[in-house]
């Protein structure tokens, strides 16, 4: 017997109830990728296209901003992961041009802004403020910049001309070995590295934080490359961008930097200092870091010393043997 008009519209109501939850459930699990315009330079840059959403006179950069955080708390509330990177329009020009893409679309966007996250650093978004947002893409789209530069140097660094292994490879596991030892030889607490390396091109910079072992070791008495047993947590990507720049400096030969600042509760902060010279990371005394710390790095001038701070010699971290 067929049903009544009433049974069958709520029979029909039930269904697309159910239809439309479960794509709700199933939108939560698609992941989502926002495109953020860095500055108002890049803003203005992407009024020109028509299609742009806040191409009209009176939309300012601080509207935009505005809606982009809307938009991220919209997409956080419907339980949906999101990820956040920076869309540079010279980038996407090139883009487009290189796929054969009209700039002038929002497809074109949707393409560019669905693959930022292989091409540029990003950040998962867990709710931070727009403004909090910011500083943080241009930090990480900084970092994979110099990663990439340091990653194609080492890459083109070629074979070594008496034994054949090749330099960048080589280099890099030197490198990993180090920062092992580094972190090692710092001791319990919380370590703060950075390691500097002019290029041909840009000053490659990097910063690492860690933790040292609950109990101290001796770095002269470490000789393998994996170092002592203990929970070191220098694992992740910053550790692959501390040790890929410090790898760049070892294998380019020239000059560079390695400071290590350690606090220990109960203790004065410590800071450590090495120098690369010609393919290796050479320890400096404490005098050496003293005038370093102390100097002001644009005039030359003398600055004071911080208190609360102990000046200490680098320590042995780049094992005798053949280095390339």
């Amino acid at each position: 017997m067929k049903g009544t008009p009433n049974t069958t519209r709520s029979t029909t109501r039930s269904t697309h109830r159910t239809t439309s939850r479960r794509r709700r459930e199933l939108r939560r699990e698609v992941p989502s990728t926002v495109g953020v315009l860095a500055d108002p330079g890049d803003f203005a840059a992407m009024r020109d296209y028509r299609s742009f959403t806040f191409g009209r006179h009176e939309d300012t950069y601080a509207d935009y901003l505005h809606h982009v955080d809307d938009l991220l708390r919209s997409l956080a509330g419907q339980g949906i992961h999101t990820t956040v990177a920076l869309f540079d329009p010279e980038e996407y020009a090139d883009y487009c041009a290189e796929h054969g893409l009209d700039p002038d679309s929002v497809p074109a966007r949707t393409r560019f802004t669905a693959g930022l996250g292989g091409r540029t650093g990003r950040l998962a978004y867990t709710g931070q403020t727009i403004e909090e947002l910011l500083p943080l893409l241009v930090d990480a789209s900084l970092r994979q910049a110099t990663w990439e530069y340091a990653s194609a140097l080492l890459s083109g660094a070629g074979s070594c001309t008496d034994c054949g292994d090749d330099i960048g490879r080589a280099s890099f596991e030197r490198a990993a070995a180090i920062l092992r030892r580094l972190v090692a030889g710092a001791g319990p607490g919380h370590h703060h590295l950075v390691c500097s390396v002019p290029a041909e091109h840009e000053q490659l910079l990097a910063v690492l934080r860690a933790e040292g072992p609950a109990v101290p070791h001796d770095p002269a008495g470490l000789t393998g490359p994996e170092g002592p047993e203990g929970p070191f947590l220098t694992e992740g990507r910053d550790a692959l961008e501390f040790v890929t720049v410090l790898a760049t400096g070892l294998a380019l030969g020239g000059a560079g930097g390695l400071v290590l600042r350690s606090t220990t509760e109960g203790f004065r902060d410590r800071v450590h200092g090495w120098r690369l010279d010609r393919g290796r990371l050479v320890p400096l005394t404490a005098a050496a870091v003293f005038d370093a710390y102390c100097t002001d790095a644009d005039t030359g001038d003398p600055v004071a010393p911080e208190p609360g701070v102990e000046y200490c010699p680098g320590f042995e971290v780049d094992l005798p043997g053949p280095h390339h």
